[in-house]
């Protein structure tokens, strides 16, 4: 059993922006866990063949999508269509969320 605040894994990025946690055990998808420190932001990025769900589970900020940028909270989720850019910025308290894609990790 797993928990919002515990996904299980090992660190797999880890700098003064934030600390990336994945759970590798299922065979098609990646648990992973983010702790984006206030007022610091994701690198940003895109897959070509892959889609992503991000839970919000603690804080704020905001979420580019495109050419878009969005309010994201605790209890916000964000489907991520096949070759979205994506972008987490962190409010003045920070925030983490909980993303989960298929294949592994190539960002």
């Amino acid at each position: 059993m797993l928990t919002i605040s515990d996904i299980g894994g090992v660190v797999a990025k880890e700098d003064e922006r934030y600390i990336v946690k994945d759970n590798t055990h299922l065979k098609n998808l990646v648990l992973s866990s983010t702790v984006l420190h206030p007022g610091k932001n994701t690198t940003g990025h895109k897959h070509a063949g892959q889609e992503e769900v991000y839970i919000f589970t603690k804080g704020s900020g905001r979420m580019q999508l495109d050419d878009q940028k969005v309010f994201v909270k605790k209890g916000h989720i964000v489907l991520i269509e096949d070759g979205v850019f994506h972008k987490v910025f962190a409010g003045p308290h920070g925030i983490d969320f909980i993303c989960v894609f298929d294949g592994r990790r190539s960002h």
